[in-house]
């Protein structure tokens, strides 16, 4: 059991070195800019995702209206994950297709910021709201993985970590989320280090 926990920190060190080394940074740091520019314009997060991904979602949400690392005022950002009701009632209305696209349709204004976070990338759902978000013209990301082609192409900046592996890839995506906390920190508030 021991070599195999070993193996498994292993192979996500790995991952992590590897986005380390390729075009991932450039990307992180794009991201990192409009979630900067989105809070400095008024705007707000709107994240999103399936499974593991909605877990992230609403992580990283909570880290903007919370804290990250700094006692500060909150930043607004919201998890479309949260609402049973609205999500049971557009499931059940609309279809599961449209649970993260209405609440756009619904709660999106023009200076906000639509994440989506899908380690397929392939997500019907998803890609649902990703085309609404651009119809209604908000700047877009995604968190992805190499196999989600489709919804990096459809956002203004994609995150794609190199992996097929799902459990690595989410685990890449929350530290690539808290990156994104500290750097908007440190870009908003003074920090004592």
């Amino acid at each position: 059991m021991k070599d195999k926990i070993k193996s498994i920190l292993s192979e996500s060190i790995a991952l992590k070195e590897k986005v380390c080394r390729d075009d991932s940074v450039a990307s992180i740091a794009k991201l990192a800019e409009l979630v900067i520019s989105c809070f400095k314009n008024g705007g707000k997060l709107i994240l999103f995702g399936n499974g593991g991904s909605a877990s992230d979602a609403q992580h990283i949400a909570a880290e903007f209206v919370g804290r990250f690392i700094q006692e500060r005022k909150a930043l607004p950002a919201i998890a479309l994950t949260c609402n049973t009701s609205i999500l049971t009632c557009l499931g059940n209305d609309y279809g599961f297709e449209q649970i993260f696209s209405r609440q756009i349709e619904a709660l999106g204004k023009g200076k906000d910021l639509v994440i989506a976070i899908s380690t397929s990338g392939k997500s019907p759902n998803v890609v649902a709201a990703i085309s609404k978000a651009k119809k209604m013209g908000l700047k877009t990301a995604a968190l992805t993985a190499e196999a989600g082609a489709k919804l990096a192409q459809m956002t203004d900046v994609a995150v794609c970590v190199p992996s097929k592996n799902t459990a690595r890839i989410q685990e890449a995506h929350i530290t690539i989320g808290h990156i994104i906390c500290e750097l908007t920190e440190r870009a908003f508030f003074k920090s004592d280090d």
